[in-house]
């Protein structure tokens, strides 16, 4: 990526940007004394070169796996201090349209006025308050983006009540602790994990059911790990499935065959876990003497930059008599564009893979994120006719070592 004509168009994009948030930024300081506004401008350009040669050069720091928060925390903040950028020259952007358009009409009717030619105005300066909007709009967003670093490990309980009328009377009631994308690869705080797993213990559920993204590329990442998330246990068992970052897809292997082993090794580390991995397969849940089906695929999505290693018609073979049915799919988007589709039956979709982002809003009244306009279905429980799909907001975290409104979840279910 570093050799990339898009990392050198990127750092192109940083450097404009920079010139062009400057300009704001000496209008604000103009009325300074010398030596503030010297001040100012020191850090300014400091802060903005050091950005520039550390995201040069983070392609080739070698960190050791206890300092990985330490690459994804600088890569965070650079891209915080990029979007923030972005946001504030948008601001600058329509003031400086506004000024352009002024300028034009100035220009225009100072010659219609006089009888001659048309004459450029004087200077039109720019806009305080479009200014200061500009830099309080990207500094909120960086701040924001600093404060969610503390989020990463505040795990919530969501408490959902599932209604059905062809439930089998013996699993009315019955607790499903449902989490997804534990990314075990980005941990770095294994006391703040074990008080998540302590959260699902105390739910007491019947059932957990794991949708996918144990680890973030390498089967390893797990292993610090293993004696915390094999305290999950159920009276019914523990399922789990694969999603899209268990493949090994996002590294370069030395060859065919390591890859195949590290998925391999995955498969394994389920097993030592004590978690049933189901691969394109279904079991039969027995309770009171009346049965349900549970199925797992492999990933399976619908957009075109994630695998379809799923195979659906595999797992739903021999679950057609069963009255109730429910999937695990690590990618939401599997719901509409095959499940609704070929198998109405299946009553109830478990998937997660979007982690709401980790950046967004919900309050009464309004949810948003922007992998809304990728996703549509991205956080929480969607229905159409009898079926039901809800997507898990994510355990754990990648990329940016943080969240922002939307917190790490752990989904209990209740059928009812």
């Amino acid at each position: 990526m570093r050799n990339s004509p898009f990392w050198w168009i990127l750092i192109g994009i940083m450097v404009l940007l920079d010139i062009y948030f400057f300009q704001a930024l000496r209008y604000l300081t103009a009325q300074a004394l010398p030596r503030t506004r010297t001040i100012i401008h020191s850090v300014y350009w400091v802060i903005s070169i050091s950005a520039i040669v550390l995201l040069l050069l983070l392609p080739y720091l070698q960190f050791e796996k206890q300092a990985r928060l330490g690459r994804s925390t600088i890569f965070a903040l650079l891209a915080g201090i990029f979007f923030a950028k972005l946001v504030a020259a948008f601001f600058f952007l329509i003031d400086d349209i506004r000024r352009g358009v002024q300028w034009m009409a100035m220009k225009l009717f100072a010659g219609k006025k006089s009888g001659e030619a048309p004459v450029a105005p004087e200077g039109i300066s720019r806009s305080a308050f479009l200014s200061w909007a500009g830099m309080v709009m990207g500094g909120g967003l960086f701040g924001t983006l600093v404060y969610g670093f503390g989020n990463k490990y505040r795990y919530q309980v969501k408490k959902v009540r599932l209604q059905y009328a062809n439930l089998p009377a013996a699993f009315r009631g019955l607790k499903i602790v449902h989490i997804s994308d534990i990314h075990s690869g980005s941990f770095t705080n294994k006391e703040a994990v074990m008080k998540g797993v302590y959260k699902i213990m105390k739910e007491k559920p019947d059932l957990v059911l794991f949708t996918g993204d144990l680890v973030n590329n390498v089967a390893t990442e797990m292993e610090d790990y293993l004696d915390v998330f094999d305290k999950i246990t159920a009276p019914m068992g523990v399922y789990s499935t694969l999603g899209n970052h268990d493949y090994g897809d996002y590294v370069q292997w030395d060859s065919a065959e390591e890859k195949a082993k590290n998925l391999e090794d995955l498969k394994q580390t389920h097993a030592r876990l004590g978690w049933r991995l189901l691969m394109n397969e279904n079991v039969v849940l027995e309770k009171g003497g009346e049965k349900i089906a549970l199925m797992g695929i492999e990933n399976w999505s619908a957009k075109a930059r994630f695998p379809k290693y799923g195979d659906l018609g595999k797992a739903y073979a021999g679950t057609e008599s069963l009255p109730f049915k429910i999937l695990m799919s690590h990618d939401p988007s599997h719901w509409k564009a095959e499940v609704l589709e070929k198998y109405p039956d299946i009553d109830l979709v478990l998937s997660g893979h979007t982690h709401g982002m980790q950046f967004g809003v919900e309050i009464p009244g309004l949810r948003w994120s922007p992998v809304q306009y990728v996703y549509r279905e991205w956080a929480g429980l969607y229905e159409k006719d009898n079926n039901k799909l809800y997507v898990n907001r994510g355990f754990g975290f990648i990329g940016y070592p943080g969240r922002v409104g939307i917190l790490p979840e752990i989904t209990l279910i209740e059928l009812a």
